[in-house]
């Protein structure tokens, strides 16, 4: 089946490049600038996995650029059509900010902004910047990092450059909604903060978590999205601090409205189980959206590094003021990273042109549902 996969890779990428459409997204540092709210309308959260690319990637971005600079337009391209028309998308930003392990080029002072113009382009409006690289270059590489955005017009949280950034909520407008976007991981590979800058990035503490999130919501957030990057390498199955973790967020509440809304996690490398804990929808894990040829925990590339689905809730309005607003339609849209093409690939999207990928929807379907979702209303989306 990857062989086969293989084969249509290029044919079929460049069909879905060329046919996505793009949605253009009004950005700016305040989103709350302009006229008052509109009225209370239903709005659909999008959210992706893990943005990693490798070096293999990085020369991608840089012929697609045609030599100088890094263009990663192309190689998001397959995920406007779902990420572009979301009212509001997530993603979550792996690179490291400079000089790391993992992307050496990230060094390159063209290469993050290059990087976080393909992510504006594709549709994205914040990004998850808490993860085991945040610290690969220290304070340096965080400032790069959260710099490049700005400059790109794409919100974060998970990491800051000063205390009051630290301090600070992402909060977002989706529709009439006002929508904090908190984020958090588990380590960073065991770099320390850097020196008087313990703040740096924001560290798993179920509790610190829950007291951001109700203040979150005394900012004035209507829907509360946590980000939450822990979990077992390879595994499927959320492993027992994960489900620890869900549990314990999902359970907290102010009176009798939830303080958190929606969890997403991240890390795994493979897509995992999206359920409903103590009435709140968890993705237990996205999988990664853009990576290169992963080595798996048997020693060999493992094609399911390369398989994710993008989370898709519409949120309504409370019927009375105060109360929760509710997810009234929750979707995953399956999708494949061709690394031969270093393309995004939305497999329905590939599968109405005829695309013989009914083995990876499968497989990332099997999973998704591994814990009876369906019940509970998680569709497959388009």
């Amino acid at each position: 089946m990857i062989a086969r996969k293989r084969q249509v890779a290029l044919a079929l990428t460049a069909l879905l490049t060329a046919g996505a459409a793009c949605q253009a997204h009004e950005r700016g540092q305040d989103p709350f600038a302009h006229a008052g709210p509109p009225a209370s309308r239903a709005f659909t959260l999008a959210a992706a996995g893990d943005i990693l690319p490798d070096d293999a990637l990085a020369e991608r971005a840089q012929f697609d650029a045609g030599g100088t600079g890094y263009d990663f337009r192309p190689m998001l391209a397959g995920a406007r059509r779902v990420v572009g028309r979301a009212d509001l998308a997530l993603c979550h930003l792996v690179v490291p900010g400079g000089g790391g392990p993992a992307v050496p080029d990230a060094s390159d002072p063209q290469y993050l902004p290059g990087l976080a113009r393909g992510l504006a382009a594709a549709g994205y409006d914040s990004c998850s910047t808490a993860s085991a690289h945040s610290l690969d270059d220290g304070a340096e590489g965080v400032r790069r990092t959260l710099d490049a955005l700005d400059r790109a017009g794409v919100r974060h949280a998970g990491s800051a450059r000063t205390p009051a950034e630290a301090r600070s909520v992402t909060l977002l407008r989706a529709g009439s909604a006002k929508v904090a976007h908190l984020a958090y991981t588990d380590d960073t590979a065991g770099r320390p903060a850097p020196a008087g800058m313990p703040w740096a990035v924001g560290l798993i503490d179920e509790d610190r978590i829950v007291a951001d999130a109700r203040a979150a919501r005394k900012a004035g957030a209507d829907v509360v999205v946590v980000s939450v990057d822990r979990g077992t390498a390879w595994q499927e199955e959320p492993d027992p601090r994960q489900s620890a973790l869900a549990e314990h967020l999902t359970a907290a509440r102010t009176g009798t409205r939830p303080d958190i809304d929606l969890v997403l996690g991240t890390r795994a490398h493979v897509p995992q189980a999206y359920e409903k804990v103590n009435g709140t929808w968890v993705v237990h894990g996205l999988g990664d959206q853009v990576a290169g040829e992963l080595v798996g925990d048997q020693g060999v590339q493992d094609p399911r590094g390369n398989e994710s689905s993008v989370a898709r809730f519409t949120f309504a309005p409370p019927a009375r003021p105060g109360e929760r607003w509710r997810v009234v339609r929750a979707e995953f849209v399956p999708q494949w990273f061709d690394v031969d093409a270093g393309r995004v690939v939305d497999l329905a999207d590939a599968l109405a042109r005829g695309a013989d990928v009914s083995g990876v929807r499968d497989r990332i379907r099997d999973v998704v549902l591994s814990h009876g979702a369906a019940a509970d209303g998680l569709r497959a989306g388009r």
